[in-house]
């Protein structure tokens, strides 16, 4: 008996998965199905929302498979399904606490299908959403929406920047810091806000605004958080694109050969091209233009304002309890605002007397904050009682190396921010160390002696400034800048610009005068070539008017008076123009003002063309080059500045000396031997590495070590047909492997 057919509408099968796949295939047909669905739905919605703690796992199980279908199908019938995210959304608010795991779950990853189908748009979600993360006490829960709404967020701004989303979440997140800061909910906004900043998801200056609030807070983890951002986002942000970029990184040449060597399948080729979309998509990304990413501590509005209420709430009030730990995370941040924006804080650096002693806990984190809040607009009066104390409790013979040597480092970086700050009897005592035994203190005493030969060589004696300093005094260049004076602005290597654009036209005018040299010398050499040459006709006719007059011929001699006047005149000239040359030579290194007034003509009055800029650019590179290979002053102050004030002053940086200076244990020099090579258990010969890596690789053996491999019984019969071939055979066999190989292979892969 034939099977009877089924009409569409006759048959409603019992499970949701297969009604779901019909419906979305036919919504038609089907609409009267879904709404008996959504009506138990609803039956079933009304005993949750009554009564949730009390309902049975089968009650539980059937809602949550009615909830996934209405989710899927919701966008096919929306005047029905209406009012089912806002079901969703009371269900959640109201009774989270009391919801099973997995239907919790099920309605908040229901609500994100929801919005991405355009049901619901992002604001609503989120607003949903962030809420229940605050309130909730479910570990499981807050992790899931935590995920949900970073996730939301940045497939928000994925293709522009959704600035209305944007602006109502940092706004939420500002009003969640401000309205209770006594409250750990501030910690939530302050994992959000920085791990958008992390992905780039925000990088203006509003979710500064939020973080600036929570460094404000009373509650401590909320601080810390807050400080953490400012003291380590950007460097968060930097690695995560490094991250980004090596994930994206594909290998093409392997893609293509493992087409060449494997069967040829649909799959492959569409491997190999979504590898070609990848690295187009790379190569659209390095020629983009570069986004303006400016750090966190530069978009801070007010930061004169902010330094102040964060040293004023947290350091100097005597009523906060913070641990050390987090007082050293406050202070970090206060001094790198200071160092930063070259902010006033007075009272800043009478705080730091007490804590400036080889006993205190961290002392070199202290010293490390104390040379980061110095800069030269800093009155010298305000540090000179710092940098007293500092060398009367660190630096004598009495103290261990170590503490010497990290003491007389710490007046070093003080003194480099602002060099008013050192005496001169203090300064010859801190030079004189150098005579120690002990090689951190040496070099930490050297270091501060190169310091001000740079800088105030005047404070140094006249054995200790050494050749460069004391022939610097004598021309003038060395300067001592008085306080608050500060460095005339420009372009980068200007000045080597200028310095080649007057060298370049120098030339150019001795080439000129050389030209003209030469050619009057020609000129001068043709006329006396046609004077000593013999002309027939012209002799013929000055021995007839000769005849003729009976009388002498008079020969003016003005021209051959006039030559070679002239060509003393103009050698004279030559010489004038030599010394003129010779002038601004001097004048250069006599005159700085004049290079100076020069630099500043050309910033002012010229327009940098391209290739001006790209020669620019080589000069900057040649004199960078210059100075790594010594050949010319080095400007390490001005470096070494400019680096910490980006990246900050670390204890580490204060302790090198003595770290230098130290001798190593035997197991840090058997660790360091040791460091990058395979342990005994892995002890390998050079061909065994060899091959490792190429597994790893995923490469493939070459054929000769699988023919080596291959069981003996299967190359057998093919060697006994080789020992029967004749000498026609052979020869022909050779000859169709050595076209074969020309062609590259079997596959022609050479081809």
């Amino acid at each position: 008996m034939p099977k009877r057919k089924v009409a569409a509408l006759e048959k409603v099968e019992a499970d949701l998965v297969s009604l779901q796949y019909k419906i979305r295939r036919d919504p038609r047909s089907y609409a009267q199905e879904f709404y008996d669905q959504w009506l138990a739905y609803d039956a079933q919605r009304q005993i949750f929302v009554s009564s949730p703690a009390t309902a049975s796992s089968e009650d539980v199980k059937k809602f949550h498979d009615l909830v996934d279908l209405v989710a899927h199908v919701a966008n096919l019938y929306p005047e029905i399904t209406a009012p089912f995210p806002d079901h969703l959304k009371e269900l959640l608010n109201q009774h989270h606490a009391a919801l099973d795991k997995e239907l919790r779950e099920k309605i908040v990853g229901s609500l994100v299908l929801l919005k991405r189908k355009d049901v619901i748009d992002s604001t609503s979600l989120l607003t949903t959403l962030f809420p229940i993360l605050i309130n909730t006490p479910s570990k499981t829960l807050r992790s899931l929406l935590y995920t949900k709404i970073i996730s939301d967020l940045r497939e928000a701004n994925n293709k522009t920047t959704n600035h209305k989303l944007n602006r109502t979440i940092q706004t939420v997140l500002h009003n969640l810091v401000t309205s209770d800061r006594t409250s750990t909910k501030g910690m939530w906004a302050c994992r959000i806000t920085r791990e958008l900043w992390r992905r780039q998801v925000w990088n203006d200056a509003r979710p500064v605004d939020v973080m600036k609030e929570a460094c404000l807070s009373d509650n401590e983890k909320v601080v810390v958080g807050g400080v953490r951002f400012f003291l380590g986002g950007d460097k968060e942000r930097e690695e995560a694109l490094e991250d980004d970029a090596s994930d994206d990184d594909v290998d093409l040449k392997k893609v293509k050969h493992q087409g060449t060597i494997n069967k040829k399948t649909k799959k492959r080729s569409k491997q190999y091209e979504k590898a070609i979309e990848k690295i187009k998509k790379q190569e659209k990304k390095k020629h983009a233009p570069h986004p303006l990413n400016f750090s966190a501590l530069h978009l801070i509005h007010d930061p004169q304002g902010f330094a102040e209420k964060l040293f004023q709430k947290h350091l100097q009030n005597t009523k906060n309890k913070f641990s050390l730990e987090n007082k050293l995370l406050v202070l970090q941040l206060v001094t790198r605002l200071v160092g930063l924006h070259k902010l006033t804080i007075i009272s800043l650096y009478s705080w730091f007397v007490k804590y400036l002693s080889p006993k205190q806990a961290n002392v070199t984190s202290f010293l490390a904050s104390l040379a980061q809040a110095t800069h030269n607009l800093v009155p010298p009066d305000v540090i000179e009682p710092l940098i007293v104390k500092i060398a009367n409790e660190f630096v004598s013979e009495a103290s261990a190396v170590e503490v010497c040597a990290a003491g007389i480092n710490s007046i070093r970086e003080v003194a480099m921010r602002q060099p008013l700050c050192m005496n001169e009897t203090l300064l010859q005592d801190l030079v004189m160390y150098q005579k120690s035994k002990d090689k951190g203190v040496v070099m930490a005493a050297k270091g501060l002696q190169s310091l001000y030969r740079e800088v105030y060589p005047e404070l140094l004696q006249k054995k200790f400034r050494g050749k460069q300093a004391t022939m610097g005094l004598r021309s003038g260049e060395i300067k001592l800048r008085r306080f608050g004076e500060e460095e005339e602005g420009g372009i980068e290597g200007l000045e080597l610009l200028a310095r080649y654009k007057e060298e370049q036209k120098k030339k150019k005018a001795a080439e000129e005068a050389e030209e003209d040299e030469n050619g009057e010398k020609k000129a001068k050499k043709d006329d006396d070539e046609e004077d000593d040459g013999f002309n027939s006709d012209e002799w013929e006719i000055g021995s007839t008017d000769s005849e003729s007059s009976g009388g002498w011929i008079d020969v003016s001699s003005d021209e051959e008076d006039d030559g070679p006047a002239k060509k003393k005149a103009r050698k004279s000239k030559g010489g004038d123009d030599d010394d003129e040359d010779e002038a601004p030579d001097l004048v250069e290194k006599e005159d700085p003002a004049a290079e100076a007034e020069r630099i500043t003509k050309l910033a002012t009055t010229t327009i940098l063309t391209p290739a001006d800029l790209a020669k620019l650019q080589e000069l900057r590179r040649e004199a960078k080059l210059d100075k790594m290979l010594g050949t010319t002053q080095s400007k390490r102050k001005k470096e070494l500045i400019e680096k910490h004030i980006e990246d900050g002053v670390t204890a580490e940086d204060i302790e090198l000396p003595a770290m230098l200076g130290k001798k190593s244990t035997k197991e840090e020099r058997v660790a360091l031997a040791r460091d990058g090579k395979p342990g005994r258990e892995e002890h390998k010969s050079t061909q065994a590495i060899r091959k490792s890596k190429k597994e790893a690789a995923g490469k493939s053996t070459t054929n000769k070590e699988k023919a080596r491999k291959k069981n003996f019984l299967m190359t057998i019969g093919k060697a006994r047909a080789k020992n029967k071939r004749s000498l026609v055979e052979t020869k022909k066999a050779l000859t169709n492997h050595i076209a074969k190989s020309k062609q590259g292979g079997r596959r022609r892969n050479g081809v």
